[in-house]
């Protein structure tokens, strides 16, 4: 694990709209796939203008989601970003006091799974192109319980601890150069009462 806060919890709703921004948010997402990046080579991946990544990752930095990283080259000219923590987390207990709050943290949610849904539609998309072992290896499943909201808090809790087990032992073969094979893998989970 690095040395930076391990999941930081977003609770003021200022920092909650600076990151419901979905230009921010998939800046914001980028950047943590690739732990340190320039605005140029983010701009790239969003294929914005590097002055607006510019101008949204400032933002980002405003509300400490985001700061400046060590330079990666010898180009003094480039600004490097990194991400503040390790990740964020975002609880409804903390934007129900109000209904500016909860109604900003709905339209957060709703943003970010959007955006979860494209990423998976994307791969669907593409996913002849990725291989038989990464085919195999992919996974979409949906599980149907009878729980108590207390089972749920510690089955979100169980499935989070082994998501960072195997989080750290990528970052960790990363550090070591062991980067044969590996690539970025995203994990969505939704855990959440219904009625039939």
């Amino acid at each position: 694990m690095t040395g930076k806060e391990r999941n930081r919890r977003i609770t003021d709703l200022g920092t909650l709209k600076a990151l419901a921004h979905p230009l921010r948010m998939r800046l914001y997402r980028a950047l943590t796939v690739a732990r340190t990046a320039t605005a140029s080579q983010l701009a790239e991946q969003v294929d914005e203008a590097v002055s607006l990544v510019s101008y949204h990752l400032r933002k980002l930095a405003e509300h400490g989601l985001v700061e400046e990283a060590e330079p990666q080259s010898a180009d003094g000219r480039e600004r490097w970003w990194q991400p503040s923590s390790d990740g964020v987390s975002i609880h409804d207990e903390d934007f129900r006091d109000a209904p500016e709050k909860a109604a900003a943290h709905t339209a957060a949610s709703r943003l970010f799974f959007e955006q979860r849904a494209d990423m998976y539609r994307r791969f669907l998309d593409e996913r002849i192109h990725w291989g038989e072992a990464w085919n195999s290896a992919a996974e979409s499943s949906e599980s149907h319980m009878r729980l108590t909201a207390a089972e749920l808090t510690e089955l979100n809790r169980e499935v989070l601890a082994l998501l960072r087990r195997y989080e750290e032992r990528g970052r960790a073969a990363d550090e070591a150069g062991d980067r044969e094979g590996r690539e970025s893998v995203a994990v969505h989970t939704y855990a959440f009462p219904f009625r039939t």
